[in-house]
């Protein structure tokens, strides 16, 4: 077994904690291993970390609009790609109606998450109702489909190889940030059974990103009775409770939602901000060198970033320093708010992210200069 090289040291002027008390008129910057999880270093710089005047090159902080993406999809197989690596696949999906056919990832558990919109989902196992800001997990080969009278938005967060589990909650107990028991299951009932019909059905599977056409004389969703420990799970925003501390502005690795091998996916939801007067009120700045980070910001206004609305994505690729706006920094001093208000997906990627080529008028290119 291996184990970190650790050897806690102070030099020069430093606060006695991390994120709390800082020498003044510093600014923070966190060094860390395998993100928020492994050994890390705080440093005291005079100026902002994130003080640049140029960036050039692949490291480059990047925003993109997912709202300028107007066109819409029969299948989710023709969704818009966004981000990639050989662990996963990250796609955004517009439809306006209810699915002809149904879709199997076999190349992974696909996870959804409802940024607009409201439906049902069938699937082998069964109905499930979904709204506006749930996840719904999918196990690697599950049949399904949706039904909507509405537009629906939806990013499609595929585990390619692997498999989506809950994180370890640690000594904060099994039941922090959300109760195990909240999560819903698909349900065989009447809805269900009316959709069983002896009908011609389409079912369209992904292997290795190439689609395949298996055609059933009736409707494959035929279960009567199902019993075991795989399955889908559906959960809301609404129901994760974070977990908070008024002292210490908390990483971002404690509001982990699923856990991938090499990814990691991330809520943010609103909370008290913190009270104490010498904690951090805003994210410090970081380097989180091991990782891609992507945010979709879902719902709300984002305390920590200036001109970002609901339906907007931001990539900081590892490699560079990232952190709060400087309008936000100076909020945060100033204690200008006692709670956030905001809804976002944040992936921690371990491997580096390839981009999508986007429309024109998709990417903000000002980003970078943002923190001017």
């Amino acid at each position: 077994m291996s184990h970190w090289i650790t050897l806690p040291r102070m030099e020069g002027i430093t606060s006695r904690q991390a994120h709390a008390d800082l020498p003044p008129d510093s600014y923070e910057r966190e060094l860390g291993k395998e993100g928020f999880y492994g050994p890390s270093t705080q440093m005291y710089h005079r100026h902002p970390p994130t003080g640049w005047v140029e960036v050039e090159g692949p490291l480059r902080p990047r925003a993109f609009d997912t709202t300028r993406l107007k066109s819409y999809q029969a299948s989710p197989w023709k969704a818009f790609p966004l981000f990639s690596n050989e662990h996963l696949q990250w796609r955004f999906w517009r439809t306006k109606g209810s699915m002809d056919h149904l879709a199997r990832n076999a190349d992974g558990d696909e996870l959804l998450f409802i940024h607009e919109g409201d439906g049902d989902l069938y699937c082998d196992y069964g109905h499930l109702a979904f709204q506006e800001g749930d996840y719904i997990l999918l196990p690697r080969g599950t049949l399904w489909r949706v039904e909507t009278e509405k537009p629906l938005g939806v990013l499609l967060l595929e585990a390619t190889g692997d498999s989506y589990r809950l994180p370890d909650k640690g000594i904060a107990g099994s039941h922090a940030v959300f109760d195990p028991a909240v999560l819903d299951t698909p349900t065989i009932n009447e809805h269900f059974l009316a959709q069983q019909t002896e009908s011609e059905w389409r079912v369209v599977v992904k292997r290795r990103d190439v689609l395949s056409t298996i055609v059933y004389p009736f409707n494959p969703l035929d279960a009567v009775g199902w019993h075991g420990t795989l399955l889908p799970v559906r959960l809301n925003w609404r129901d994760i409770r974070p977990i908070m501390s008024h002292r210490y502005h908390i990483p971002p690795s404690v509001h982990t939602t699923f856990t991938a091998s090499r990814f990691v996916v991330c809520t943010f939801c609103p909370r008290p901000m913190e009270s104490d007067p010498g904690a951090l009120k805003v994210p410090f700045f970081h380097n989180n060198d091991d990782y891609d980070e992507v945010i979709f910001y879902h719902k709300g206004e984002f305390f920590s970033r200036d001109n970002i609305h609901p339906g907007m994505m931001t990539l900081h690729p590892s490699g560079i320093t990232h952190g709060p706006h400087p309008k936000a920094f100076a909020a945060g001093k100033k204690a200008l708010h006692t709670e956030t208000n905001e809804v976002a997906v944040m992936v921690d990627a371990r491997d580096a992210l390839a981009v999508a080529e986007f429309p024109s008028g998709v990417e903000w290119v000002g980003y970078v200069d943002s923190w001017k």
